[in-house]
């Protein structure tokens, strides 16, 4: 597979560090990685991973105002794209079309040539506005995946938390996470 992973300044950012990870260790996958300034700023207020491990879990990084990156066009066939976090800034730009950086750019080739695109929206509470624009991308055609707490999986750590987001958001890939405990059911009536 080749995937596209683009990190914007939304709270939240160390989450695509586990996102990448699983990436990672589910094997035989290219991974293109774009981390916005803003997203930069953000990793240095919030998280205690040096951002150069996010890095090396990449297989190629680039540049956000990189126009001319071999993601940017149709002809180089991925598999889809994330983006996790997604602020409401890029959410709007990415539903209008507005492509004036490479995440907005990639997403938009995603869109246009029919490959998944998965948005992991980090935004409490939302506006009407940010709902609008959720629906508008799905009526498009992404897969919206808000990293909601979950209970029934018993976790005991915010790590745990995570990475249940992210298997949720590998299963838009078909792709397992090993860490995903997902729900297997329950017999008898509650």
């Amino acid at each position: 597979m080749r995937i596209i992973v683009g990190v914007t300044g939304a709270s939240g950012v160390e989450m695509s560090y586990y996102l990448m990870k699983a990436l990672r260790e589910a094997g035989n996958t290219e991974l293109f990685l774009i981390v916005s300034e803003g997203a930069r700023l953000t990793w240095e207020l919030e998280s205690s991973i040096p951002l150069e491990d996010l890095y090396a879990l990449a297989d190629h990084v680039e540049e956000n105002r990189n126009l001319a990156s071999v993601i940017s066009s149709g002809s180089f066939v991925t598999d889809g794209m994330i983006v996790m976090p997604c602020s409401m800034k890029t959410l709007a730009g990415i539903v209008s079309g507005y492509a004036d950086n490479l995440i907005s750019r990639a997403a938009d080739v995603c869109m246009k040539e029919g490959r998944r695109l998965v948005l992991v929206p980090r935004e409490t509470p939302l506006s009407r506005l940010h709902l609008r624009n959720l629906k508008e991308a799905a009526d498009l055609g992404c897969a919206i995946v808000p990293p909601m707490l979950t209970f029934y999986n018993q976790p005991q750590t915010m790590e745990n938390q995570i990475y249940h987001v992210v298997g949720k958001v590998l299963l838009q890939f078909g792709i397992s996470c090993n860490r995903f405990r997902p729900w297997n059911g329950r017999d008898g009536h509650v």
